[in-house]
């Protein structure tokens, strides 16, 4: 692999760029994104270049989509004419099932495997682009790959393959549904924030992140995320039930040994 298309040179697709390099990859980066955000990329040293889609594609080996999920659409669907047979073609996008049945359908030239960097930050922009981004934390996969599969394995990230709709159904669990948590306790503490502590403070960090990423989020997983909303919203009434109770003692014990296992502890 010696070319490299990164389409969408923001936060996600900058620190896949850095973490190449840091990774030994030591070929040409192009970047293709909109002209003020190549600016920055080059600036930073994260793109060698920069292209219009068409000229970036046409000599790329892997080409990494780290758009917004409707953008990354709307590559797919012209993508194909314009890449060498055989191009690998991978994504960054958040849900998988919509990306993946798009690229089965439009992609026929290249070679399309989805994937999701489970990591990133509340602050976007390549300025926020770090090499050690992926490192420590999970990279799902919805087919195996040995070229792919080898870079994630050099960023340091845990590497995960999950089926598309498998892949949807959990991160609605472990990512959509504290994004919704977080941005609705948010909307009910406005007022509040002269008497609220660490607590409330870290309970809402997720708020802080902008609509317009969630807004295709929920537009291509709003089935798996009613689900785990309902799951949620059920439990939140067994707890309102017990809270007189002991049961309660074991809600805790069963809570922090979870919160240990998402913390690797």
């Amino acid at each position: 692999m010696t070319n490299v298309a990164i389409v969408g040179v923001g936060l996600i697709g900058g620190s896949f760029a850095l973490a190449l390099r840091r990774a030994g990859f030591e070929g040409k980066i192009v970047g293709v994104s909109s002209t003020s955000t190549v600016q920055k990329a080059l600036a930073r040293g994260v793109i060698d270049e920069a292209l219009p889609l068409s000229e970036a594609a046409a000599t790329a080996d892997l080409i990494y989509l780290s758009q917004p999920i409707s953008q990354i659409l709307e590559t797919l669907d012209v993508l194909d004419a314009h890449v060498r047979p055989g191009t690998l073609i991978t994504d960054a996008g958040s849900t998988k099932a919509a990306i993946c049945e798009r690229a089965t359908a439009k992609i026929r030239r290249g070679r399309f495997v989805g994937g999701h960097p489970m990591a990133g930050k509340e602050s976007r922009g390549v300025e926020q682009a770090d090499a050690e981004l992926f490192h420590g934390r999970p990279y799902v996969l919805t087919a195996r790959e040995p070229q792919l599969e080898a870079w994630i394995e050099r960023f340091g990230a845990r590497l995960v393959i999950l089926d598309p709709l498998e892949h949807d159904r959990q991160v609605a669990f472990v990512s959509h549904l504290p994004q919704l948590l977080s941005t609705t306790l948010a909307s009910i503490l406005a007022g509040k924030e002269n008497v609220a502590g660490p607590a409330a403070a870290d309970l809402t960090r997720l708020a802080l992140s902008p609509y317009d990423i969630w807004r295709d989020i929920f537009a291509t997983n709003a089935e798996p995320i009613d689900a785990a909303l309902s799951a949620y919203i059920a439990r939140l009434e067994e707890v309102r039930s017990q809270l007189r109770g002991s049961e309660m003692e074991a809600l805790f014990s069963r809570a922090a040994a979870s919160a240990r296992a998402l913390r690797g502890k």
